[in-house]
């Protein structure tokens, strides 16, 4: 070797090498938490990801490093993506992990538009599982969204980036007033300062699927603010999907942890909605979507981090859970429950019921849902006297309809047909969920009551303010009288 060559070796830089065997080839994605790297590891001559933290040197960036690690350890399943090491050095943290790469759902529906429904509640069922396999463990993932959530060409998924996922059990890490997760996808109870639980991933798996199905995100607004105020305060309504799968999806929107839908059941419906076949989807232009087939079999206990279109990291997998819920009528697809009436409106503006105004969520009332009847707080007495008919669920259709002017104001009426399919969803769950006593369920009858275009829209000539009330009222079959309250659970 001459001495030019010499010179010029020297001059050219060399790869970084962590741990002496890992050698950085390229940079993979970054986010807040740091940089993955495609690497190579020289000992074991396999390609790996290699998460760099970017940290502190303080004792609460320590522990987050740490709690990463746990989580990947506490998580050592067939269906995890394997931790192989940890590194220390020159001050830096680096966490060596098995190598995964694929599209997330994110850049799939950027690409190809919404989701069939059955790929959706394929991709939603093996998240779930995994998100079930993590809480089982105590372990609340805090940040599960369309870019966490990696999807091979053959419809199997990865849930990623469990680098922020907090044990229930262990101290809160979070320093003060900083907001671990995505706005768009935080559930109210967490944006009203409260720690994060099981139920709010469930949550933020809904607001995924919403994505997936509508190709649009549910609460995203023009500022975090007015996001934030959006999932406190508004329902979204879903335009393209109905049945099982719309039912899990508006089941786990609901704003109150306590009575939002279970794991299990949403995990049944998203097995039935996955299990129908769903044709590729043709656009415009013509050009068929491939879309990735749905997994409608037993899903294997195989699952990954974030990237574009190739990406690396440390994840938690699938699991399916063997067992099943048993299911009741509510769950049917449209149609087949025979305890649900047809939906009926309220309200000026046409509605059937020439008013309806209850005094309260659980109330009961004397009168008929007939055409031109009104019932108020007049006609309300005690549940525990005979009465016809009992409000055992009710919720705001687009949020709260009080507003100021530095607020966008709710959408317009969306029709009667989108709030039948809304108020029909709704209360079709909250009735077969524990909100409505199981002994009396098979007794009763129940419909969704929605407001009419007139009581819907404010009416600025008259001063009346907008209602957007979708209420859900309980009845004897065969037309006797109630003789006690239904409701089991006050939320």
């Amino acid at each position: 070797m001459t001495n030019d060559q010499t010179t010029e070796r020297a001059a050219q830089p060399s790869a970084r090498v962590i741990g002496g065997r890992y050698v950085l080839l390229a940079e993979l994605g970054r986010g807040g938490m740091g940089v993955v790297w495609r690497a190579e590891d020289r000992v074991i001559g396999r390609h790996v990801a290699i998460k760099e933290l970017s940290i502190g040197g303080d004792e609460v960036s320590a522990e987050r490093i740490m709690r990463e690690v746990r989580t990947g350890g506490r998580l050592n399943d067939p269906a995890v993506v394997t931790v192989y090491d940890v590194v220390s050095e020159d001050g830096g943290s680096y966490i060596v992990m098995e190598l995964v790469e694929a599209p997330t759902l994110a850049d799939v529906v950027r690409h190809n538009g919404p989701m069939p429904p059955a790929q959706a509640a394929s991709i939603g069922r093996q998240v779930l599982s995994a998100l079930q396999a993590a809480h089982d463990a105590g372990i609340v993932h805090r940040d599960v969204k369309p870019g966490n959530i990696m999807v091979a060409p053959n419809g199997r998924v990865k849930l990623t980036d469990f680098g922020i996922a907090q044990a229930v059990d262990d101290p809160r890490l979070t320093t003060s007033g900083m907001i671990v997760g995505s706005p768009a996808f935080m559930a109210p109870e967490r944006v009203a300062g409260n720690d994060a639980v099981p139920a709010s991933d469930i949550w933020s798996l809904g607001a995924t699927l919403f994505f997936a199905v509508e190709g649009i995100l549910a609460f995203e607004r023009p500022t975090t603010a007015a996001t934030l105020h959006a999932i406190m305060n508004e329902v979204p309504y879903l335009t393209r999907t109905q049945g099982p799968l719309a039912s899990a999806i508006m089941g786990m929107l609901i704003a109150s942890p306590d009575a939002r839908i279970s794991a299990a059941q949403a995990h049944q419906l998203l097995a039935m909605a996955a299990a129908t076949a769903s044709p590729p989807a043709t656009p415009p232009g013509g050009q068929t979507v491939l879309w990735p087939q749905p997994v409608t079999g037993p899903v294997p206990a195989k699952t990954g981090h974030r990237g574009i279109w190739t990406i690396a990291a440390a994840v938690l997998g699938v699991v399916l859970l063997g067992g099943g819920f048993l299911l009741g009528q509510w769950w049917a697809a449209p149609g087949t429950d025979k305890t649900m009436l047809p939906t009926v409106t309220y309200g000026v503006g046409g509605g059937t019921l020439a008013a309806f105004s209850p005094s309260g969520s659980y109330s009961c009332y004397n009168g008929q849902i007939a055409q031109g009847y009104r019932i108020s707080s007049d006609n309300s007495l005690d549940c525990d006297k005979p009465h016809d008919l009992e409000v055992y669920d009710k919720i705001e259709a687009l949020g709260n309809t009080s507003y100021t002017d530095d607020e966008a104001k709710p959408a317009g009426y969306p029709g009667t047909e989108a709030l039948q399919r809304f108020g029909e969803s709704f209360c079709g769950m909250s009735f077969g969920s524990d909100t409505v006593s199981a002994a009396q369920r098979p007794l009763l009858s129940h419909r969704a009551l929605v407001p009419a275009q007139g009581e819907w829209t404010e009416d600025t000539g008259t001063g009346k303010a907008p209602n957007r009330t979708v209420y859900c009222v309980a009845t004897r079959t065969g037309g006797a009288q109630l003789t006690g309250s239904v409701v089991t659970k006050v939320k």
